[in-house]
């Protein structure tokens, strides 16, 4: 009886499964998905490219994987705050409490594994940029549920503000997160040294206050309309 090579592969290495989803995680965030092929994750993994197929079936199956490993526990810990913030009676408070729940896990989720926090970030945001069809229902299965209920708990903490208007700086918001855990360095550089960029407790709080600050602003149909300039009539 012909044995399958990944599996005499995965008895001599029973770490295999893991090296292969660090290999892809670095490989994506660093090239993105489309350029990066199964045999560039079996050669960066130690692996062959059968070994992939036995755990993950496909390329698109090992791109679920390593979201449902960093998600699953940030997803979750966000549903717990989201849960103790909604129970805050005062709508200021709460607005805080609940975008501080939609913040904290992203810089202390427990799925951080080997470094994956930073690079994690780094590979959503370049899943994000580069358009995939895969990546994209990957990205909507994993986190819609969620963002409705963080868009929900927020507009219910500014019932006056359009639910569009809260969808928009959500969005903004993420884009800001992204970039603080991806290049922490610039905030440093451009200080000076007076602010580290590194700190993840300052890195929350100036998040959380500036996006705090943000919903709360006025929507745009709403803001006061800006002054004429006054017409200066010339005299003949």
């Amino acid at each position: 009886m012909m044995r399958n090579p990944a599996s005499k592969e995965t008895a001599r290495k029973p770490n295999m499964r893991e090296a292969i989803l660090a290999a892809a995680e670095e490989l994506f965030a660093t090239n993105g998905f489309n350029a990066v092929s199964v045999r560039d994750i079996a050669q960066a993994a130690g692996a062959n490219p059968g070994s992939i197929t036995y755990h993950f079936k496909t390329k698109d199956g090992l791109l679920l994987e390593i979201y449902r490993r960093h998600c699953g526990p940030m997803n979750l810990r966000r549903s717990e705050l989201l849960a103790a913030a909604k129970r805050v009676r005062d709508l200021q408070d709460r607005l805080e409490a609940v975008v501080r729940a939609y913040v904290v896990p992203a810089f202390t989720s427990g799925s951080d594994l080997a470094g994956g926090g930073a690079r994690f970030t780094r590979l959503r945001a370049v899943m994000s940029a580069e358009g995939n069809e895969v990546a994209r229902k990957i990205i909507a299965q994993t986190f819609d549920d969620t963002s409705h209920a963080f868009i929900d708990a927020v507009h219910e903490s500014l019932p006056h503000v359009p639910r569009t208007e809260i969808v928009w700086r959500s969005h903004f918001l993420l884009g800001a997160l992204y970039y603080s855990l991806v290049t922490p360095d610039r905030v440093s550089r451009l200080s000076r040294g007076e602010a580290d960029g590194s700190d993840a407790a300052s890195a929350i709080e100036q998040l959380v206050q500036a996006t705090v600050a943000a919903f709360q602003a006025p929507a745009p149909d709403q803001a006061a309309p800006a002054r004429r300039r006054p017409v200066v009539s010339s005299k003949t």
